[in-house]
């Protein structure tokens, strides 16, 4: 027995001189197991630092009580919120979760779903990649008869539940906001990608100009990753404009942060000179130098919210599930780098 890699519940049964059976029920609680034999089997597995075999026991039972998380980067404060929000729901109901990062990449993105769906999970969440426009492997996931519920980043290319943000809603509320305080040049940062969420974002922000009077002018609008370094950029090519902007509206708040460095290195008075606004309300924002306002996206409740509804349609088995669209609405964080006329 020293020289196989994986202890099995044979080695048990042998080890007890008992039945592989009785050793199965015994690790499964079963009813009709002794609490005698039950902690005798549980002794010897510990002793032989036994592994269970959950995708054998997923193939037995139909069942692994596993899903599968899919976001593009777990270390941003917006996404592990959400998965904490549905990893409450999972402990709760005896699920355990395997939280994966597609890194915004497409490949790397189907290379995940293909691990997942091999580790025979019971169904997968996803907040779809920037560099994701085809959606073959997500329907994929519908093919196979396993819930598929996505949040946050979605697509109306796919028949599934979305748990959202109303995206357009906070970027007009935050350009109103800033028409408000003045601001008559605002300027943009957005994300080239297909993803709804700055399309939206892009759209609340032309109809909020729109609605004031205020043209839209292409070259304050200004592509990039939104990463911190991109809005650095941003607003350094902002500011070589002939007539610079009075007021920035980042689609998230790392953008803004990055163009709050470069107004800071040139001198720029802000909001007094521009004023700044994110979106996200990512920690970092209310400790900034000023503050920064930016719209909360209730990240915990859309954790929650898409549990409930991923695990409604586990429960249903997936068959007779109507696909729901559940839009969160957005609040507004006013703070200081944008209170040009005070609160």
């Amino acid at each position: 027995m020293e020289n196989k890699t994986k202890v099995t519940i044979h080695d048990i049964a042998e080890k007890l001189n008992i039945t592989a059976s009785t050793v199965s029920r015994a690790l499964n609680n079963n009813p009709r197991i002794s609490e005698l034999t039950r902690k005798a089997v549980l002794k010897t597995a510990k002793q032989l630092n036994y592994q269970p075999n959950h995708i054998a026991a997923a193939l037995r039972h139909g069942k692994s009580h596993i899903i599968g998380i899919i976001v593009p980067t777990a270390d941003r404060a917006f996404f592990s919120s959400v998965v904490r929000g549905i990893e409450d729901m999972a402990n709760n109901l005896n699920y355990k979760v395997i939280i994966c990062q597609s890194y915004d990449n497409y490949e790397k993105e189907i290379q995940t779903i293909d691990a997942l769906l091999s580790a025979r999970v019971d169904g997968i969440i996803a907040s779809i990649g920037k560099n994701t426009e085809n959606f073959d492997h997500f329907k994929r996931i519908q093919a196979e008869g396993i819930p598929l519920v996505l949040f946050d980043r979605t697509t109306d290319a796919l028949e599934v539940s979305q748990v959202m943000i109303d995206d357009y809603l906070g970027a007009y509320k935050v350009v109103e906001h800033l028409i408000q305080q003045g601001c008559r040049r605002i300027a943009h940062f957005t994300s080239p990608k297909k993803v709804s969420i700055f399309k939206e974002r892009l759209r609340g922000y032309s109809d909020a100009l729109s609605d004031y009077g205020i043209p839209y002018d292409e070259e304050l609008v200004v592509q990039s990753n939104l990463q911190l370094v991109d809005g650095r950029e941003s607003m350094e090519k902002l500011l070589k404009l002939k007539e610079r902007p009075d007021g920035v509206f980042s689609a998230s708040d790392y953008g803004a942060m990055g163009a709050m460095q470069v107004l800071k290195e040139n001198k720029f008075k802000i909001p007094q000179e521009v004023a700044l606004a994110g979106f996200s309300n990512d920690p970092f924002t209310s400790f900034t130098d000023p503050a920064l306002t930016t719209v909360d996206q209730f990240s915990m409740t859309m954790g929650k919210k898409t549990a409930e509804i991923f695990f409604e349609q586990l429960k249903s088995g997936n068959k007779e599930a109507v696909p729901q669209k559940i839009v969160l609405k957005p609040e507004l964080i006013i703070r200081e780098s944008s209170m040009k006329r005070g609160a």
